[in-house]
């Protein structure tokens, strides 16, 4: 049996897209810890910055930054261009970029809908076609997209945000197959409601609409999980990490609920 790395990602070059908070953050931190360097890729650059300096002080890696709408395709391809000209070959790409936007069927208008499916679905399209010829040509790769419960059941009053992400779940299973024989591997974690801004803003929302307090309208959330609990974003990350590591090359195609039970 092979006896488990402290640093299993020395040397390698890991791409986070919304690496510069929330889950992305925590996903930078866990792969920052283990040895990996790290480019962040998100929309605002002070954000991205921070999170830069948070990751030289706390582990010394080296951590590079591309700001860069990920629905944006020019922009995705020359961020991803400076990633690879700084710190060499991406051999894990986390997509995690996304939005949860809601708004019942009735009042979701084509563009909204298809903001979703940019944001969350085209996004993890086009970082995956910028990474993978290398990784294919090396032989080795981990892409691991950031889905969610709603890519495997539904919920009410977010079709358009349900629907890109069972996309991605879709995506993620059909390329695994296509990958199987090529060294490398896509997965999708699938998190219930977490800890994070995201989070908290669709709390807001609730609160908004229906006039219940934050406690309550967090209590509503955390139902849906058996542990009755929100999900801390570290938890999300500790599974990215597994799905990175290289000696997980047998994990492929999978979609992995992080979210007490909710999803069996």
């Amino acid at each position: 049996m092979t006896a488990l790395q402290s640093d299993p990602f020395e040397g390698q070059h890991a791409l986070v897209t919304g690496g510069g908070r929330g889950i992305g953050a925590a996903i930078a931190d866990a792969l920052a810890a283990r040895g990996a360097a790290l480019t962040l890729l998100g929309r605002t650059e002070a954000t991205l910055e921070a999170k830069q300096a948070d990751l030289a002080e706390n582990f010394g890696v080296a951590a590079g930054t591309a700001a860069a709408d990920v629905t944006d395709e020019a922009a995705v391809e020359a961020a991803f261009a400076r990633a690879v000209a700084e710190r060499g070959p991406i051999s894990i790409l986390v997509n995690n970029a996304g939005r949860g936007d809601s708004a019942p069927f009735k009042r979701t208008t084509t563009e909204f809908f298809m903001r979703m499916v940019e944001i969350n679905l085209l996004s993890t399209f086009l970082c995956i076609r910028q990474a993978l010829p290398a990784m294919t040509e090396a032989g080795y790769g981990r892409i691991i997209n950031i889905a969610s419960t709603a890519g495997l059941v539904g919920y009410r009053y977010v079709t358009a945000y349900v629907a890109s992400k069972h996309g991605v779940v879709g995506l993620t299973r059909s390329l695994a197959l296509e990958t199987a024989k090529s060294g490398v591997t896509v997965n999708a974690v699938c998190p219930g409601y977490v800890e994070t801004d995201m989070t908290a803003d669709t709390i807001a929302n609730i609160v908004e609409k229906t006039g219940m307090d934050v406690e309550a309208a967090r209590a509503q959330l955390a139902q849906g999980n058996p542990q009755g609990r929100l999900i801390d974003p570290e938890e999300v990350a500790n599974v990215v990490v597994w799905l990175a590591r290289p000696d997980s090359g047998s994990i492929t195609g999978q979609s992995i609920p992080v979210a007490g039970g909710e999803i069996m």
